[in-house]
């Protein structure tokens, strides 16, 4: 069996990126290396346990495929990554309360309820949940 092991996200500054995944969204640091040069391989992963073998890399995103890809993607007001949550109002209330800027509150989406949050680093996420 194939499974995803680690996927990444294009930030514009991975420290600012690890700061925002960790301590507002409440993801927990699975590696913070220090590769030299000012260079960061920082991953995060669900809190509490959760998926022990999935982890999100906060990938630099400056470089000529990167940033026009990451740039194109937000502009177009797509999102980078899609995470899902069990109580999306829970969520979208606690978030908003520590000033994080929403392009669009929770709303019926075909089978899920979504809501888009700008995660500061030049990506848009958005958050969903199953209807029923």
């Amino acid at each position: 069996m194939i499974k995803v092991a680690m996927t990444s996200v294009y930030v514009d500054d991975v420290t600012r990126a690890h700061a925002f995944y960790t301590d507002v969204l409440g993801f927990e640091t699975r590696t913070h290396l220090d590769l030299g040069g000012g260079t960061l391989f920082v991953t995060v992963g669900a809190a509490d346990g959760a998926q022990q073998d999935l982890q999100l890399l906060l990938e630099p995103g400056q470089g000529p495929i990167a940033e026009p890809y990451r740039k194109a993607v937000y502009e177009a007001g797509l999102p980078a990554i899609v995470f899902s949550v069990d109580d999306i109002q829970a969520e979208y209330e606690r978030l908003i309360a520590l000033g994080v800027r929403f392009t669009h509150g929770p709303q019926e989406q075909g089978p899920i309820i979504a809501a888009v949050l700008d995660d500061t680093v030049g990506n848009l996420i958005q958050l969903a949940q199953p209807k029923g």
